[in-house]
């Protein structure tokens, strides 16, 4: 999305009449709906002040484009400055990331530095390393760099850093050579590079031309998994990816039995936890340190086994892959690291059984280093146990070493922040004020169907491109056809269409089989899993009564064991229990309406509902 995109002289015009703060901060608001923090602001005061300074050159033609907070596809990142023009007649466009900072630390980091930020010293990448991963993921994403040859010249730009050996140091290199940091004294050296590749004007509307070209089609972490087995870069990790990346491997090759560490990562739908924790495992295991890839939820390890398939023996993939009660009697420090994706599904004791001490307190024993990627809002069961406060008390009461991040970068929805703000505030999950769908940072498409036929129709049709749509509900309808294939669980005369639930012949590959669209899915067969749209059938155990969210559990099937015993439970500690039962309906349907990466169609069982989300789209 181009927020800000003029020409180089109508550029220097708003910097000369000092409002061109006011007017990126109003075009943000006006195409995203949100509004730019003060500190902000005056970074944009300043910074722009200095890039006007340093295109002050007449060797700069004037009708080159300037292009400022050029919000890339599928990801909720921005782009600070761009310049667009070309050479010779080769399109050419320069990255500019823009810093205000003052110091830096080296660390001992791939690409990770140490500054100052308004909370305090903080660890985040090198602006080389980030102007680099930008341009990188702007030329994965849009067709029309590659078609239409655009060059792209990544570079930084530190206005008031005083040249070190920090921002520069060697250890740095490789990202340095591939985008130049440009710092105080160096504006004219900052000129030079942007006079090698803009010679001559944007005549063709080079940055229009990629805002709205074609879009490459979205890898889904799946289908790019056997490349990444292999060592493979599928996935460019960028901010906050990148330093938790870094940071887990740095814990995971230092600790030993007398230095045992745990890493809790933060991060919402979308945010890349299964793409670092994949990432993480391959790395680890090629430096020699033993790792696995920990789930509580079968689906994303049968994915996983079957996309991977001929490319281990089945063993070598159970070995990797494991179930979070694969610990119980696993003797202690027996494993170099636990990479534990969707920590919050992890249970108190395993299976129907209730075996084991402690699903959390085993890993931690038999890991020397373990790593949990945690999003409460996506804890659907009454027995998931998994949250960051009790990992942090076990690990303290065994004197392991806590390190606390958090990933915000989106990549799902669209890469727009908008929609699952939205969807937290319509859920009455959290308040945002995405009250609507009308400023969305990305477009996404969300509908609400009135006939579930319909609805059935629009997934089917999606479907046909690349197998990527399924229809997902709440358990409100019993599973009849487990024991029964004759029986359809979904039946015409409610619905429109006879369908049955994900049946077990497919085990947890329901979301990759080309078969399964013809079935519905639930909650433990799509959850930690992506799809590019998704039909959500919103059944009564969630519906709203004049703008208020409640929830029904009596409406779930007497088969559902996400909210099992929650009869004797309203009853002895309704305290408890009712802030449960509705944490958990509605992280359910968040979970569910956030698997889609291009969008998500909903019926709802109950009008009332159905008009609630009509009227706040």
């Amino acid at each position: 999305m181009l927020v800000y995109n003029k020409t180089k002289e109508d550029f220097s015009n708003d910097v000369l009449t000092n409002n061109i703060h006011n007017i990126v901060s109003n075009q943000i608001l006006e195409r995203t709906g949100k509004k730019v923090a003060d500190n902000e602001l005056r970074s944009f005061q300043n910074s722009l002040q200095y890039m006007d300074r340093v295109l002050n050159d007449g060797d700069i033609p004037e009708d080159c484009g300037i292009s400022i907070e050029y919000h890339l596809p599928q990801t909720s990142k921005r782009v600070d400055f761009i310049v667009s023009g070309t050479s010779n007649s080769q399109e050419n466009v320069i990255i500019i990331e823009l810093k205000q900072w003052q110091e830096a630390e080296v660390t001992n980091k791939d690409g990770i530095v140490k500054t100052r930020f308004q909370h305090g010293v903080t660890e985040t990448s090198h602006p080389s390393y980030q102007a680099w991963s930008y341009a990188a993921l702007l030329k994965s994403f849009n067709a029309t760099v590659d078609e239409d040859q655009i060059n792209l010249y990544p570079c930084a730009y530190l206005h008031n850093y005083v040249p070190d050996n920090n921002i520069t140091n060697e250890s740095y290199n490789y990202y340095l050579e591939k985008a130049p940091v440009f710092l105080q004294p160096d504006a004219l050296k900052l000129r030079n590079f942007i006079k090698r590749f803009i010679k001559e004007g944007d005549q063709s509307n080079i940055m229009f031309r990629i805002d709205n070209g074609k879009i490459k089609p979205t890898k889904s972490l799946a289908d790019s998994l056997k490349n990444m087995i292999k060592g493979n870069q599928e996935f460019v990790m960028i901010d906050d990816q990148k330093v938790v990346y870094e940071t887990a491997l740095d814990l995971a090759l230092k600790s030993h039995e007398k230095n045992k560490n745990v890493l809790i990562v933060e991060g919402g739908p979308g945010t890349g936890k299964s793409v670092v924790a994949i990432n993480l495992l391959v790395e680890l295991n090629r430096r020699g340190n033993m790792s696995q890839y920990v789930t509580k939820t079968s689906a994303p390890r049968d994915v996983f086994f079957e996309k991977l398939s001929g490319t281990k023996k089945k063993v070598e993939l159970k070995n990797l892959f494991v179930g979070s009660g694969t610990f119980i009697n696993a003797p202690k420090n027996a494993i170099n690291t636990l990479i534990v994706d969707e920590a919050h599904r992890l249970t108190e004791k395993t299976g129907f059984l209730k075996r084991g001490n402690n699903q959390i307190i085993e890993i931690l024993d038999t890991a020397l280093s373990s790593i949990f990627f945690i999003d409460e809002n996506q804890r659907v069961s009454v027995g998931d146990y998994g949250e960051s406060y009790l990992i942090e008390k076990f690990a303290k009461e065994r004197n392991i070493n806590v390190t606390k991040l958090t990933l915000e970068s989106q990549f799902r929805c669209n890469g727009s922040d908008g929609y699952l703000a939205w969807l937290d505030n319509t859920l009455k999950i959290r308040e945002t004020a995405n009250v609507n769908l009308n400023n969305l940072d990305y477009e996404y498409d969300f509908k609400v169907f009135d006939d579930p036929l319909a609805l059935q129709q629009e997934i089917f049709e999606k479907n046909k491109i690349n197998n990527k749509a399924r229809l997902v509900s709440g358990y409100c309808w019993a599973w009849d056809s487990k024991k029964n294939s004759n029986i359809y669980d979904f039946k015409e005369e409610e619905f429109g269409f006879n369908m049955k639930w994900n049946m077990t012949d497919y085990g947890g590959k329901w979301i990759i089989d080309p078969e399964s669209v013809t079935e519905i899915g639930c909650i433990h067969t799509a959850q930690g899993l992506e799809l590019d749209y998704v039909g959500v059938i919103i059944g009564e155990d969630l519906i709203v009564r004049d703008g208020e969210i409640l929830v029904q559990p009596s409406k779930r099937d007497k088969g559902d064991r996400t909210v099992f015993g929650w009869k004797s439970g309203i009853k002895t500690n309704p305290a408890y229990w009712k802030p449960l039962l509705k944490d958990v309906i509605k992280n359910t349907y968040r979970t569910l309406m956030t698997r889609g990466m291009k969008g998500c169609y909903i019926y709802c069982k109950d009008k009332e509902t159905s008009e609630y989300f009509k009227n706040n789209t």
